[in-house]
């Protein structure tokens, strides 16, 4: 079994110093962690990149601390101008003024599904500045490593309305009503929707088509397309139009269209152009306060221990955010890996690497060749990419977690 010893919480400024050890499958394979580079980005957030040697081989990894108790500092989602769209973690970083960016959740990548393109859209619950932005695909439905027990594709990594990060869940909640009548709402602006269910997409969505929301089921991603569907577009809280299958373009504000399969689709089918619909959807978090800023991904870190069915055999690059006990620092972690100079980690290692900085809960996020790290040091105009992403190039992916000193 693998295990990492405390390294503990370093502050001290160097460019090549021994600041810790690694165990890794014997108590005698140690793996020693040295310094290469430390920046102070912001009051409040900084920036480490070093070196371990380990069991395995040479591991580079990089490490964005965020104090956010200092007033200045907040974490928000880094995201292009639609969900069902990805963009490179330096653009967005920079669109957005943050001083720093990782990657963030898993998505919906290279799969065409009966010739229906992927979308781009992330797997988990999203919120942006406190607005919500989708909701959680069902988890057979995910793409990413096997979700450990007890976990699930609503988990998120996220920061409170009390400016306190934390890992929690968000449930959509979710309900139509139209002349007495009422049904739930089981989706939102998501590339996969619950069998039986009812989605909303709205103008955050943007012009992708809607079609692979009524594809798979809860349990296989792959399983084929439904063939009961109905689709149903809403404006200013009129039923405007019906078809019998989900379309593609641009949402207007004010409009949302509404998608359903199955049970769900039976239900659109008994509305009619003319007929007053009200529609509502919110996120709510398994906790209060409500999160301001939310990111999917998978639990690996709870209470201070790794979560017990951890993978410990595939190493990969890898991304993770990680928050200490009280919720006021954030640890958003970068490895390199699948190269002569970087092995990178298994999930187990990147759990027990977050939690030798001091994080007691951490959420591990898209890995392989999406991992990328921008920084924008003082004096710089734009974030540049400081790891060596495993494509040679950022991968485009579908949101990030942003730094931001304000």
């Amino acid at each position: 079994m693998m295990a990492l010893v405390e390294l503990g919480r370093r502050k001290a400024l160097s460019t090549a110093v021994a600041v810790g050890a690694l165990l890794f499958s014997t108590p005698d394979a140690t793996a020693t962690e040295s310094l290469r580079t430390e920046t102070q980005l912001a009051p409040g957030v900084a920036y480490r990149s070093f070196e371990m040697s380990t069991a395995h081989g040479p591991v580079v990894a990089y490490l964005l601390t965020a104090d956010l108790s200092v007033p200045t500092v907040e974490l928000d989602l880094l995201h292009p101008d639609s969900v069902a769209a990805r963009d490179e973690i330096p653009d967005m970083t920079n669109a957005q003024r943050a001083v720093a960016g990782v990657n963030g959740d898993f998505f919906h990548i290279s799969e065409s599904h009966e010739g229906i393109p992927a979308t781009g859209s992330s797997v988990g619950p999203a919120i942006a500045d406190g607005e919500d932005l989708k909701a959680a695909v069902p988890n057979g439905q995910r793409f990413g490593p096997a979700l450990p027990a007890g976990t699930s594709t609503e988990d998120v990594f996220g920061v409170g309305a009390d400016r306190r990060a934390r890992v929690s869940s968000l449930e959509l909640d979710g309900l139509l009503r139209s002349g007495g009548r009422t049904a739930e709402i089981s989706g939102l602006n998501q590339y996969a929707l619950p069998v039986d269910g009812i989605g909303v997409y709205n103008s955050d969505w943007g012009e992708v088509s809607r079609a692979r929301a009524v594809c798979g089921t809860d349990t296989d991603r792959s399983a084929p397309c439904s063939e009961q569907t109905e689709e149903v577009v809403v404006r200013d809280g009129v039923v405007t139009s019906a078809q019998d299958q989900p379309g593609a373009g641009d949402i207007p504000s004010g409009t949302v269209v509404l998608v359903g399969r199955e049970g769900g689709a039976a239900e659109l089918e008994k509305l009619a152009v003319g007929d007053r619909v009200v529609v509502e959807t919110h996120l709510s978090a398994a906790e209060e306060p409500p999160l301001d800023f939310a990111v999917g991904g998978f639990p690996i870190l709870r209470g201070g221990r790794p979560l017990p069915d951890l993978d410990s055999g595939e190493l990969a690059p890898r991304t993770a955010a990680g928050v200490s006990a009280d919720g006021s620092t954030a640890y958003l972690l970068t490895v390199d890996g699948r190269s002569a100079a970087s092995t990178g980690l298994s999930v187990r290692e990147t759990a027990e690497l977050l939690q030798s900085f001091g994080a007691v809960d951490g959420m591990n996020l898209d890995g392989g060749g999406s991992s990328t790290v921008a920084v924008r040091e003082p004096g710089e105009d734009a974030a540049t990419v400081r790891n060596v992403p495993s494509d040679g190039v950022p991968r485009p992916v579908a949101n990030g977690v942003g730094v931001f000193s304000r």
